[in-house]
């Protein structure tokens, strides 16, 4: 399995990592080539400098195989406890942790550089809190995701419920999506979503010349849907459905075409 590995050294977009190289950031200019298979280095023919094949990632620095790494952290993202890898694979507690606070912090930087950076046309925006049990604590995740996509946007977490962890949820969506763009956002009831939802989605415009101060507009096509269930027994018994800002006939609009894209997409599938 490692030969596999090592004798396709063949990044897709492989980049020198050298402050100092000229060629730093260009990708397909040849100027990688492989410096050795055994320990997975590559050499840049500019700067003469060597690097890891895992640099940049959150494999760095670390002797352990690859797919063990890959394995324990997709337990971890699963939920499975610490102690019961520990026993399974005879690792260190420490290591493991480390590991899952080394996939996060890069997962999050990949999100930042990837989806942040995308400005998506988000159309339908669906958003809601998670409350999570810990150890003598309570946590709450707020998420939002990209409908007709399922690509989730946001992701951010609290040990309180208020208007801050909605805030910054929003203000995550916001910079996944392409400005001043027709939006549907659906949330449940939590009051704290529709003022944060239209202090994300806002612009400076200048109303007078000269010298003045630009006020911050809501979007005008931004739409804002409020969904609550009543469930009895652990089932749904009644939806209610209600606008908090925008029209409703461009909400639906906006449902209907979102929910197109998505069965279209599960039939290409």
């Amino acid at each position: 399995m490692q030969k596999t590995i090592f004798s396709s050294m063949e990044p897709p977009n492989p980049f020198c990592p050298n402050l100092a190289c000229s060629a730093r950031g260009q990708t397909g200019a040849g100027n990688i080539v492989i410096h050795d298979r055994k320990r997975q280095r590559y050499r840049c023919t500019c700067c003469r400098k060597t690097f890891s094949a895992r640099r940049g990632t959150m494999l760095e620095g670390l002797r352990k195989p690859t797919e063990l790494i890959v394995i324990v952290v997709t337990l971890l993202s699963y939920g499975c406890p610490i102690q019961a890898i520990v026993h399974a694979f005879g690792l260190d507690e420490r290591t493991v942790a480390s590991w899952r606070d080394r996939a996060g912090v890069h997962c999050q930087r990949v999100h930042q550089d990837i989806v942040e950076t995308a400005q998506l046309d988000l159309q339908h925006v669906q958003a809601d809190e998670i409350r999570v049990k810990g150890c003598k604590m309570v946590a709450w995740m707020g998420l939002a995701m990209m409908v007709k996509t399922r690509l989730w946007l946001a992701g951010t977490v609290s040990l309180t419920r208020d208007r801050a962890l909605a805030d910054q949820l929003m203000q995550q969506v916001r910079r996944c999506g392409q400005a001043l763009k027709a939006l549907l956002v659906l949330t449940d009831g939590w009051c704290a979503y529709p003022g944060s939802i239209k202090r994300a989605f806002r612009e400076k415009i200048k109303d007078t010349p000269g010298p003045g101060r630009a006020r911050l507009c809501v979007w005008p096509e931004l739409h804002i849907g409020t969904v609550i269930k009543r469930t009895q027994k652990k089932r749904v018994v009644e939806v209610t459905r209600t606008m908090s800002h925008g029209s409703q006939e461009e909400a639906e609009r906006l449902l209907q075409q979102s929910r197109r894209r998505e069965c279209a997409q599960h039939r290409l599938h």
